[in-house]
Protein backbone atom coordinates (compact mmCIF):
# COMPACT_ATOMS: atom_id res chain seq x y z
CA UNK A 1 0.00 0.00 0.00
CA UNK A 2 2.84 2.40 0.87
CA UNK A 3 4.66 1.55 -2.38
CA UNK A 4 1.51 2.19 -4.41
CA UNK A 5 0.95 5.51 -2.67
CA UNK A 6 4.54 6.62 -3.34
CA UNK A 7 4.25 5.53 -6.97
CA UNK A 8 1.12 7.63 -7.44
CA UNK A 9 2.82 10.63 -5.82
CA UNK A 10 5.93 10.29 -8.01
CA UNK A 11 3.86 9.90 -11.17
CA UNK A 12 1.84 12.98 -10.27
CA UNK A 13 4.98 15.02 -9.51
CA UNK A 14 6.60 13.88 -12.75
CA UNK A 15 3.52 14.90 -14.74
CA UNK A 16 3.45 18.33 -13.07
CA UNK A 17 7.18 18.78 -13.75
CA UNK A 18 6.74 17.91 -17.44
CA UNK A 19 3.82 20.32 -17.78
CA UNK A 20 5.80 23.07 -16.04
CA UNK A 21 8.96 22.66 -18.10
CA UNK A 22 7.26 22.06 -21.47
CA UNK A 23 6.80 25.77 -22.45
CA UNK A 24 10.47 26.49 -21.76
CA UNK A 25 11.58 23.37 -23.65
CA UNK A 26 9.32 24.24 -26.59
CA UNK A 27 10.72 27.78 -26.65
CA UNK A 28 14.34 26.53 -26.78
CA UNK A 29 13.61 23.94 -29.48
CA UNK A 30 11.64 26.47 -31.57
CA UNK A 31 14.58 28.88 -31.49
CA UNK A 32 16.61 26.28 -33.43
CA UNK A 33 13.99 25.83 -36.16
CA UNK A 34 12.61 27.87 -39.03
CA UNK A 35 9.33 29.73 -38.72
CA UNK A 36 7.49 27.16 -40.84
CA UNK A 37 8.72 24.37 -38.55
CA UNK A 38 7.45 26.21 -35.49
CA UNK A 39 3.99 26.72 -37.01
CA UNK A 40 3.86 23.01 -37.92
CA UNK A 41 4.59 22.05 -34.31
CA UNK A 42 8.02 20.48 -34.85
CA UNK A 43 9.37 19.26 -31.50
CA UNK A 44 12.86 18.18 -32.63
CA UNK A 45 15.90 20.47 -32.32
CA UNK A 46 17.01 22.05 -35.57
CA UNK A 47 20.19 23.67 -36.84
CA UNK A 48 18.98 27.21 -37.53
CA UNK A 49 19.68 28.97 -34.22
CA UNK A 50 22.56 31.05 -35.62
CA UNK A 51 20.50 31.92 -38.71
CA UNK A 52 17.68 33.11 -36.46
CA UNK A 53 20.18 35.02 -34.31
CA UNK A 54 21.66 36.84 -37.31
CA UNK A 55 18.16 37.73 -38.55
CA UNK A 56 17.33 39.00 -35.08
CA UNK A 57 20.39 41.25 -34.81
CA UNK A 58 19.76 42.56 -38.33
CA UNK A 59 16.14 43.47 -37.57
CA UNK A 60 16.49 45.07 -34.10
CA UNK A 61 19.16 46.73 -31.96
CA UNK A 62 19.49 43.85 -29.51
CA UNK A 63 22.46 45.04 -27.42
CA UNK A 64 21.04 48.51 -26.54
CA UNK A 65 17.70 46.94 -25.60
CA UNK A 66 19.40 44.42 -23.30
CA UNK A 67 21.48 47.21 -21.76
CA UNK A 68 18.39 49.36 -21.17
CA UNK A 69 16.60 46.44 -19.51
CA UNK A 70 19.65 45.68 -17.36
CA UNK A 71 20.03 49.30 -16.20
CA UNK A 72 16.37 49.61 -15.32
CA UNK A 73 16.21 46.23 -13.57
CA UNK A 74 19.37 46.71 -11.50
CA UNK A 75 18.41 50.25 -10.47
CA UNK A 76 14.89 49.14 -9.57
CA UNK A 77 16.18 46.16 -7.57
CA UNK A 78 18.73 48.16 -5.56
CA UNK A 79 16.23 50.90 -4.70
CA UNK A 80 13.49 48.39 -3.90
CA UNK A 81 15.68 46.40 -1.51
CA UNK A 82 16.76 49.54 0.33
CA UNK A 83 13.37 51.24 0.62
CA UNK A 84 11.24 48.13 1.22
CA UNK A 85 13.61 46.71 3.83
CA UNK A 86 13.79 50.04 5.66
CA UNK A 87 10.00 50.26 5.67
CA UNK A 88 9.48 46.62 6.73
CA UNK A 89 12.11 46.98 9.45
CA UNK A 90 10.52 50.17 10.79
CA UNK A 91 7.00 48.72 10.76
CA UNK A 92 8.11 45.74 12.85
CA UNK A 93 10.78 47.18 15.18
CA UNK A 94 9.42 50.59 16.15
CA UNK A 95 6.18 51.08 18.03
CA UNK A 96 3.54 53.66 17.08
CA UNK A 97 -0.21 53.98 17.51
CA UNK A 98 -0.69 54.84 13.84
CA UNK A 99 1.65 52.11 12.59
CA UNK A 100 -0.98 49.44 12.03
CA UNK A 101 -3.36 51.91 10.37
CA UNK A 102 -0.69 52.97 7.88
CA UNK A 103 0.31 49.36 7.23
CA UNK A 104 -3.31 48.31 6.63
CA UNK A 105 -3.72 51.18 4.16
CA UNK A 106 -0.58 49.97 2.45
CA UNK A 107 -2.04 46.48 2.15
CA UNK A 108 -5.29 47.89 0.77
CA UNK A 109 -3.28 49.59 -1.98
CA UNK A 110 -2.30 46.13 -3.23
CA UNK A 111 -5.87 45.70 -4.47
CA UNK A 112 -5.58 48.67 -6.84
CA UNK A 113 -4.54 47.43 -10.31
CA UNK A 114 -1.65 49.24 -11.93
CA UNK A 115 -3.81 49.88 -15.01
CA UNK A 116 -5.97 52.20 -12.88
CA UNK A 117 -2.89 54.29 -12.03
CA UNK A 118 -1.43 54.62 -15.51
CA UNK A 119 -3.36 57.69 -16.65
CA UNK A 120 -2.62 59.86 -13.55
CA UNK A 121 0.99 58.62 -13.54
CA UNK A 122 1.42 59.54 -17.19
CA UNK A 123 -0.08 62.99 -16.61
CA UNK A 124 2.24 63.52 -13.64
CA UNK A 125 5.41 62.52 -15.48
CA UNK A 126 4.31 64.39 -18.58
CA UNK A 127 4.05 67.60 -16.53
CA UNK A 128 7.41 66.85 -14.92
CA UNK A 129 8.97 66.65 -18.40
CA UNK A 130 8.72 70.44 -18.64
CA UNK A 131 10.06 71.23 -15.17
CA UNK A 132 12.34 68.28 -14.30
CA UNK A 133 13.42 66.64 -17.58
CA UNK A 134 15.52 63.99 -15.80
CA UNK A 135 12.39 62.26 -14.47
CA UNK A 136 10.07 63.10 -17.34
CA UNK A 137 8.64 61.04 -20.17
CA UNK A 138 11.11 58.93 -22.18
CA UNK A 139 13.65 58.59 -19.37
CA UNK A 140 14.81 55.59 -17.37
CA UNK A 141 13.87 57.38 -14.14
CA UNK A 142 10.25 57.59 -15.26
CA UNK A 143 10.19 53.80 -15.57
CA UNK A 144 11.94 53.15 -12.26
CA UNK A 145 10.24 55.60 -9.87
CA UNK A 146 6.65 54.23 -9.95
CA UNK A 147 7.77 50.61 -9.77
CA UNK A 148 10.91 50.43 -7.63
CA UNK A 149 9.03 49.24 -4.56
CA UNK A 150 5.67 47.67 -3.84
CA UNK A 151 3.39 47.05 -0.90
CA UNK A 152 4.10 43.34 -1.29
CA UNK A 153 7.85 43.81 -0.78
CA UNK A 154 7.27 45.90 2.35
CA UNK A 155 4.88 43.24 3.65
CA UNK A 156 7.44 40.55 2.79
CA UNK A 157 10.22 42.28 4.71
CA UNK A 158 7.99 42.96 7.70
CA UNK A 159 6.92 39.33 7.94
CA UNK A 160 10.53 38.17 7.70
CA UNK A 161 11.58 40.70 10.34
CA UNK A 162 9.17 39.04 12.80
CA UNK A 163 11.70 36.17 12.96
CA UNK A 164 14.66 38.50 13.45
CA UNK A 165 16.39 38.20 16.84
CA UNK A 166 15.60 41.52 18.54
CA UNK A 167 18.30 40.80 21.12
CA UNK A 168 20.90 41.63 18.48
CA UNK A 169 19.56 45.18 18.30
CA UNK A 170 19.75 45.60 22.06
CA UNK A 171 23.33 44.33 22.02
CA UNK A 172 24.18 46.78 19.24
CA UNK A 173 22.66 49.69 21.16
CA UNK A 174 24.73 48.76 24.18
CA UNK A 175 27.83 48.79 21.96
CA UNK A 176 26.95 52.34 20.87
CA UNK A 177 25.58 51.78 17.38
CA UNK A 178 23.15 54.34 15.98
CA UNK A 179 19.78 53.26 14.61
CA UNK A 180 21.07 53.41 11.04
CA UNK A 181 24.15 51.53 12.17
CA UNK A 182 21.94 48.81 13.61
CA UNK A 183 20.10 48.52 10.32
CA UNK A 184 23.15 48.41 8.04
CA UNK A 185 25.57 46.51 10.28
CA UNK A 186 23.29 44.14 12.18
CA UNK A 187 19.96 43.74 10.37
CA UNK A 188 21.09 43.59 6.73
CA UNK A 189 23.85 40.96 7.16
CA UNK A 190 21.50 38.79 9.20
CA UNK A 191 18.67 38.96 6.63
CA UNK A 192 20.70 37.89 3.60
CA UNK A 193 18.25 35.20 2.51
CA UNK A 194 15.31 37.60 2.65
CA UNK A 195 17.24 40.13 0.56
CA UNK A 196 18.12 37.42 -1.95
CA UNK A 197 14.50 36.34 -2.37
CA UNK A 198 13.32 39.95 -2.70
CA UNK A 199 16.09 40.68 -5.22
CA UNK A 200 15.04 37.78 -7.45
CA UNK A 201 11.36 38.76 -7.32
CA UNK A 202 12.07 42.42 -8.08
CA UNK A 203 14.66 41.80 -10.81
CA UNK A 204 12.44 39.35 -12.68
CA UNK A 205 9.41 41.59 -12.37
CA UNK A 206 11.32 44.64 -13.60
CA UNK A 207 13.02 42.75 -16.44
CA UNK A 208 9.67 41.47 -17.74
CA UNK A 209 7.81 44.74 -17.19
CA UNK A 210 6.00 45.67 -20.39
CA UNK A 211 3.01 47.98 -19.97
CA UNK A 212 4.52 50.99 -18.18
CA UNK A 213 7.75 51.09 -20.28
CA UNK A 214 5.56 50.86 -23.40
CA UNK A 215 3.77 54.04 -22.34
CA UNK A 216 6.77 56.00 -21.04
CA UNK A 217 9.61 55.07 -23.42
CA UNK A 218 8.74 56.68 -26.73
CA UNK A 219 11.94 56.49 -28.80
CA UNK A 220 13.42 53.22 -30.17
CA UNK A 221 16.86 53.71 -28.60
CA UNK A 222 15.32 53.86 -25.09
CA UNK A 223 13.15 50.75 -25.36
CA UNK A 224 13.67 47.55 -23.39
CA UNK A 225 13.87 43.98 -24.64
CA UNK A 226 10.17 43.07 -23.96
CA UNK A 227 9.09 46.02 -26.13
CA UNK A 228 11.32 44.95 -29.01
CA UNK A 229 10.09 41.35 -28.80
CA UNK A 230 6.54 42.65 -28.93
CA UNK A 231 7.40 44.58 -32.10
CA UNK A 232 8.75 41.39 -33.69
CA UNK A 233 5.39 39.69 -33.20
CA UNK A 234 3.34 42.60 -34.54
CA UNK A 235 4.45 42.33 -38.17
CA UNK A 236 2.18 41.01 -40.94
CA UNK A 237 4.14 37.75 -41.23
CA UNK A 238 6.10 37.21 -38.00
CA UNK A 239 9.15 34.96 -38.07
CA UNK A 240 8.48 32.68 -35.10
CA UNK A 241 11.98 31.23 -35.14
CA UNK A 242 13.44 34.72 -34.70
CA UNK A 243 10.88 35.57 -32.01
CA UNK A 244 11.70 32.43 -30.04
CA UNK A 245 15.42 33.19 -30.32
CA UNK A 246 14.81 36.67 -28.92
CA UNK A 247 12.74 35.22 -26.06
CA UNK A 248 15.47 32.69 -25.23
CA UNK A 249 18.09 35.46 -25.10
CA UNK A 250 15.86 37.68 -22.97
CA UNK A 251 15.20 34.78 -20.58
CA UNK A 252 18.87 34.04 -19.92
CA UNK A 253 19.56 36.91 -17.43
CA UNK A 254 16.57 36.11 -15.23
CA UNK A 255 17.30 32.38 -15.37
CA UNK A 256 20.93 33.04 -14.43
CA UNK A 257 19.94 35.22 -11.47
CA UNK A 258 17.47 32.62 -10.24
CA UNK A 259 19.79 29.61 -10.52
CA UNK A 260 22.65 31.44 -8.84
CA UNK A 261 20.44 32.46 -5.90
CA UNK A 262 17.86 29.67 -5.75
CA UNK A 263 18.97 28.34 -2.35
CA UNK A 264 18.76 31.79 -0.80
CA UNK A 265 15.45 32.34 -2.57
CA UNK A 266 13.90 29.21 -1.04
CA UNK A 267 15.29 30.04 2.40
CA UNK A 268 14.06 33.62 2.17
CA UNK A 269 10.56 32.63 1.05
CA UNK A 270 10.08 30.32 4.04
CA UNK A 271 11.23 33.12 6.34
CA UNK A 272 14.42 31.53 7.65
CA UNK A 273 17.17 33.78 8.97
CA UNK A 274 20.77 32.64 8.99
Amino acid sequence: MIVLRRTIVYVFLFAVAVISIFPFLWMVISSTNLSVDVTQGRMLPGTHFMDNFHKLTDSINLAPALWNSLKISLTTTILALLVASLAGYAFEIYQSKAKDIVFNLLLVSMMIPFAALMVPLYQMFSSLSRTVPLIGINTMNAVVLPTFTTAFLIFFFRQSTKMFAKELLEAGRIDGLTELGLFFRVYMPTMKTTYSAAAIITFMSSWNNYLWPLIVLQTPEKRTIPLLISNLGSSYSPDFGVIMTAIVISTLPTALVFFLMQKQFVAGMVGSVK
